[in-house]
Parts: structure tokens; sequence; C-alpha cells
């Protein structure tokens, strides 16, 4: 996906968003190439975000914790002071967020044709050997 040349960037996922892509791990490894900092907004509670996020070992730089998005994402806003805030969400609603607390928002099925992810039911990554060296989750 093509961040414009900059990699100044705060990418937050609605997590509805990150369910929709078939390897939610592929997606954050390549948004990282290209983004600062990555991580997912919800309304969920956090064990919700939490279990989401590990079973599919997604590495998350910020979560939303117990608040609202709109709160969440304004949060992230003041705490990462990148040049540019992308909000990947679902539908006219999340649109519609992201504008009110001034985030760009970009529709999963668009972000992920230019980034060339694939879409579709979660999978969860095979087990492998190398998995006890892991160092981002307890």
């Amino acid at each position: 996906m093509d961040s414009g040349g900059s990699s100044d960037m705060t990418l937050a996922f609605d997590l509805d968003a990150l369910k929709e892509l078939a390897y939610p791990d592929r997606v954050f490894q390549d948004a990282r190439q290209w983004s600062e900092y990555v991580g997912v907004v919800s309304e969920q509670p956090t064990y919700v975000v939490t279990n989401f996020t590990r079973k599919h070992r997604v590495r998350q730089d910020f979560f939303s914790g117990p608040r609202s998005r709109a709160e969440s994402l304004e949060n992230v806003q003041r705490q990462f002071g990148t040049e540019r805030h992308v909000f990947v969400g679902t539908d006219d609603e999340d649109a519609e967020l992201a504008e009110e607390v001034g985030w760009e928002f970009l529709d999963v099925g668009d972000a992920a044709e230019a980034a060339d992810w694939e879409l579709g039911e979660p999978e969860t990554p095979a087990e492998t050997a190398g998995d006890d060296e892991r160092d981002d989750w307890p």
C-alpha cells in the first residue's frame, strides 16, 4: 500500500475490519513497513481484542481499552504524534467517526486491494517450532 511517501503514520484498525482479513498477522507485519504505529480499536471489552490479537499473533502498538472508539482514537492521536492518522473501518459509521475525530478513513476493502491483503475469514497462523521464542506477549 502506498502511504503517500511517508512512513510517519499511525494506522488503527477497527476490530471488525481486522476480522474481515484472512491473515491479520501478515497485514500487521506488512503495515509496519510503512507505518510507525499500528493498533486496534474497538468498543468491545479489552479481553475480546486481546483474545483475537493473541490468537492471530497480531502485535499491536496500542489498543482501545475500556472506552469508546472516539475516545480511543483521540487518545492515540495525542499519544502518537505522527504526520498522518489513518483509521481502517468497514462502513459509513466508521467513516463518520474518523471525520469526527480528525483521522483519515480507509475502507478495509479498499485497503486490502491497495496493499494486496486477502479478505476472508481470519485464519490462525500455523504452529511453528520457534513460537516459544516470541517476545511480543506473555
